[in-house]
């Protein structure tokens, strides 16, 4: 082979969400570029066997790879590339599954009301089907020390987080910051405000290289809403909201009018904000019932809560409480501006 031929080649890590039930989950594989990518058109549309997660029936599981955003390695490096994508039938339409491609529709319709999101994604490092450095046999001292801990006694995987956190600027993830959470072994990446599908699909890019990360060290990343039953906080994905309208003067009466909305339609939201979030959302560890709706100012028990400096500004966003770790952001985020922003969310019309 001549000198340098082969120097151009980068790899590109294909992700993508599967159709797995109750919690769908990531799924990745490598392809080589011939030349290093300048743009999303660099990038060519790719396929896998859809049979083998849970996308399609063995006699016909074509399916295909949409490139719908990407950023640099941060773990190979040099110009290779992770690529989210967008699962798509053998015919070019999105697969039932692709929930992107209705909030992408959202979005285009509610332009004029310029929601932007953040969201705060909790989740809790495992260790052979126990959270990560707890003792073999019981149980840690109980919760007090652990949140914001510092010292090995409390702090249980900060190597991974500090790693997730560094890495994931480096790609350019708008990581705003992060914490070690209530319960031992679990942690917290925070997001800056974004565009709806642009927050969304950052959520997925970082736990992708935080999933992806755990295989370096032999931890699993558990998002489920309640890891450890009994007297332990259970693990949310806090999403914070606003409009246009509610960032402007006045803003906070257009905030409690989205709030009043938001009760109407409460337990079609709980149906897309992830699967055992009852185990959670049990009116204890800083949450409100399931089974009730309430909002408050500078309630963290609340529903949906509204920060004292929001309160005290006449303006800002909310924060919905409710979605847990293991949210799917589209559907959650489709909820919302379908909600606040139009007439009202029923995932019976996306089959949901």
């Amino acid at each position: 082979m001549p000198e340098n031929e082969g120097s151009k080649k980068v790899i590109a890590e294909y992700i993508w969400i599967d159709g797995a039930k109750p919690t769908a989950k990531l799924r990745s594989k490598p392809k080589v570029l011939d030349n290093p990518v300048k743009s999303l058109e660099d990038i060519p549309w790719w396929g896998f066997d859809g049979s083998s997660t849970q996308q399609a029936e063995g006699h016909f599981s074509d399916c295909l790879l949409k490139p719908v955003r990407y950023m640099p390695d941060p773990i190979k490096g040099g110009e290779n590339i992770v690529v989210l994508c967008e699962v798509m039938n053998a015919d070019k339409t999105p697969h039932a599954t692709n929930t992107r491609a209705v909030l992408a529709a959202n979005v285009e319709k509610f332009a004029k009301e310029d929601p932007w999101f953040g969201i705060e994604q909790e989740y809790t490092f495992m260790q052979n089907g126990r959270p990560y450095g707890w003792p073999e046999e019981g149980f840690p001292p109980d919760q007090g020390p652990y949140y914001c801990g510092v010292g090995a006694d409390v702090a249980y995987g900060r190597d991974l987080f500090d790693e997730q956190i560094q890495l994931g600027l480096d790609a350019g993830l708008a990581i705003s910051g992060g914490n070690a959470e209530v319960m031992p072994a679990q942690w917290e990446f925070q997001l800056d405000p974004l565009p709806a599908l642009e927050q969304a699909d950052q959520l997925w890019l970082g736990r992708w290289l935080l999933i992806r990360l755990g295989e370096d060290y032999g931890i699993t990343v558990s998002f489920e809403p309640k890891p450890v039953l009994g007297d332990w906080n259970g693990a949310g994905g806090h999403t914070n909201f606003s409009t246009k309208a509610m960032r402007e003067d006045g803003g906070l009466k257009v905030i409690e009018e989205a709030c009043a909305k938001l009760e109407k339609r409460h337990m079609q939201h709980i149906k897309v904000y992830g699967a055992n979030n009852e185990l959670r959302l049990t009116g204890k560890h800083e949450t409100c019932s399931i089974n009730e709706f309430r909002w408050g100012k500078g309630d963290r028990g609340a529903s949906v809560r509204v920060s004292l400096p929001v309160v005290a500004k006449g303006k800002g966003h909310m924060e919905d409480r409710r979605p847990a770790a293991n949210l799917d952001p589209y559907q959650v985020l489709t909820a919302i501006l379908e909600t606040v922003c139009g007439d009202g969310f029923d995932p019976e019309k996306y089959k949901w």
